[in-house]
């Protein structure tokens, strides 16, 4: 594979050691950032003559024209690197992550008297911040009970440095202890602090519990009127709690990962869970997915998530984290997270269980979040059905099948052989893109045949029209059916066209370069669906074959009438349809067919009458 004298000199001199590697283009811009265990083998594998590259990475490999690298002691450092060069350089060829930003957050700043206060804005500044928060009104109920229940200071005086002569007006009403003027030490505002991390970060019962004994104090002083006020404190706390969707009954601190795609798009989706109350939620749209495989997007999202936190960020790191599926640096990132927090953080991908339903949980959520992204601006759009969904999960496909077509062969003994092509679009029929074909070749019995040459006109006539593709293409039949398919795709170029296959016996789904078929449940919305896609090719060409069948019948029975060819059968046919409606129509309305007059038509009616 051609490259520059640059690169070609720098391939030569590559250490075997972990690392980072940049690559750049012509203008010296970096459009790659990638990381090796070892640089060597890894930078030397993208230009190895006769290795067989995806579009996207011989498309990068033809614009390199120089690389770098960086070593580091260990792959782990190599994967946080890797993290923050990508955030920094924003490389075209990477996975693009858009953080969720335009939510707000509550900001607890890192000042040696930390305020509490709502923020749209992220910095690496120290401070700690709890959100996003996607509904506004919990975001407002939380603040407003940290108020209540807390005097946490709204100045911003640069305490305890600045000089204040007396406090303000919030310590007459009771709202700040003044520590701008000594009356609170920093170490009682600092332990005030610590509780509110725990009230915002979900973890409630230390601060419930110091209220009840702060309420029962103020009661047994006959300070009734503090004690009520603590007692409306308590309710709004617990009443915060249960307006959270309790997710696990054991009260684990767990943040569960869920993830949609949609072509070259998808969201990935954290749920933030503590004590096992759902407390929040984040998301980051991911692009640039053309090639990556779900393994690799996830991947991406869940290490640049985690992998840039500062060490007082990872304080909110949960103990565990559950994943939709694995990926090839799961470990790395459980190594880096322990040295991150001091502490095991496991990572993992749960196949049974509560915590497979989580999981499912999250994935909703991508889902949601994704469909309103792509339908925000285009109000004829319609949101994907769950089914479409399970269809994309259960088959490995990059693209949900929004729009289907399914093809089916009907003939009469290998007579009449024809086929149709019905089309769905979000799981619902599309009458005016369904289309229905004679065959032309003599192929007798031969459904492979057949499926080969009604694949062949549809998607060529598709291509020369310039009419979108389908997102998969479904063949009733097995094997032999798909390799039909999958020949007529190749002689048209369109080998990355999505097409399975149904068998009927046993219903089972026969997907491309795999011997053994994929078995969906029997009550899965997925197969519910191909069924009923399959179910109605079956129908629609049936229908067209006992039409041109009956045609035949009606032709035979004609031809045998003296004096009516071909052209006058074909009036004949035209005008009333069938064999009956001849037989009950009128010598007058026969008569004034072309072709025909009084004396045949006579003839006519004595011999369908007759029959």
């Amino acid at each position: 594979m051609p490259t520059s004298d640059n690169v070609e000199a720098k391939l030569r001199h590559l250490p075997n050691r972990p690392g980072v590697y940049l690559m750049k283009d012509a203008a010296g811009e970096v459009i790659y950032v990638g990381k090796a265990k070892s640089l060597r083998s890894r930078v030397r594998s993208y230009f190895q003559a006769g290795t067989t590259h995806s579009i996207k990475t011989r498309e990068l490999v033809r614009r390199i024209e120089d690389l770098e690298t960086i070593v580091v002691d260990t792959e782990a450092e190599a994967l946080i690197l890797e993290s923050n060069l990508i955030k920094e350089k924003r490389p075209r060829f990477n996975i693009t992550l858009k953080d969720d930003k335009t939510y707000p957050y509550i900001k607890v700043t890192a000042e040696r008297f930390p305020r509490v206060y709502v923020t749209r804005r992220l910095e690496k500044d120290g401070s700690r911040y709890f959100g996003p928060y996607t509904d506004v009104r919990r975001m407002r109920q939380s603040l407003e009970l940290v108020k209540r229940l807390y005097t946490v200071r709204s100045c911003r005086h640069d305490l305890p440095d600045a000089r204040v002569d007396r406090p303000c007006l919030d310590h007459e009403l009771g709202l700040c202890k003044a520590p701008c003027v000594g009356l609170q030490s920093q170490e009682e505002y600092a332990a005030m602090i610590d509780e509110i991390l725990d009230v915002l970060g979900g973890h409630t019962k230390r601060a419930a519990a110091r209220i009840r004994q702060d309420m029962q104090a103020a009661a047994l002083e006959m300070n009734f009127e503090r004690a009520a006020e603590l007692r409306d404190a308590l309710q709004r706390l617990e009443s915060m709690e249960q307006r959270q969707r309790v997710l696990d009954m054991a009260g684990a601190d767990r943040d569960v990962v869920g993830f949609a795609r949609d072509g070259a798009e998808g969201c990935g989706v954290v749920l933030q869970i503590r004590e096992g109350k759902l407390l929040g939620r984040e998301a980051q749209f991911l692009t640039n997915l053309a090639d990556e495989s779900d393994e690799d997007a996830i991947g991406a999202f869940v290490t640049r998530l985690y992998a840039g936190r500062g060490q007082r960020d990872a304080e909110g790191v949960p103990g565990e984290i559950l994943l939709p599926m694995d990926f090839a640096d799961r470990a790395l990132l459980e190594e880096l997270l322990r040295g991150l927090c001091g502490r095991v953080v496991r990572v993992a991908a749960p196949e049974r269980g509560k915590k497979v339903s989580l999981v499912g949980l999250a994935d909703q959520n991508a889902r949601h979040l994704l469909e309103e992204r792509k339908l925000i601006g285009n109000r004829a759009a319609e949101r994907a059905p769950d089914a479409l969904y399970e269809l994309q999960e259960s088959l490995g496909l990059s693209q949900i099948p929004r729009t289907l077509v399914c093809f089916d062969i009907s003939h009469t003994q290998g007579t009449e052989t024809v086929a149709s092509a019905v089309f769905f679009e979000n799981a619902e029929p599309n009458k005016g893109e369904y289309r229905k074909f004679r065959i032309k070749g003599q192929w007798g019995n031969d459904d492979f045949a057949s499926m080969h040459e009604v694949v062949t006109r549809y998607f060529s006539r598709r291509v020369e029209e310039n009419l979108p593709l389908p997102d998969l293409a479904v063949i009733d039949g097995g094997k032999g059916q798909l390799g039909a398919a999958l020949k007529a795709l190749a002689a048209l170029g369109l080998e990355e066209q999505a097409v399975i296959s149904l068998a009927k016996k046993e219903e089972e789904v026969f997907v491309p370069h795999r011997s053994d078929p994929v078995r969906l449940s029997r009550r899965s919305q997925s197969l519910r669906l191909l069924q009923r896609i399959r179910d109605e090719a079956h129908r629609f060409a049936v229908s067209y074959n006992r039409k041109l069948r009956t045609k035949r019948t009606v032709r035979s029975e004609l031809s045998a009438i003296p004096g009516v060819g071909a052209a006058r059968q074909k009036a004949l046919l035209a005008r009333f349809g069938s064999l009956r409606a001849v037989a009950t129509a009128s010598e007058a309305e026969i008569a004034s067919l072309p072709g025909f007059g009084p004396a045949l038509a006579r003839k006519v009616l004595e011999h369908v009458r007759a029959a």
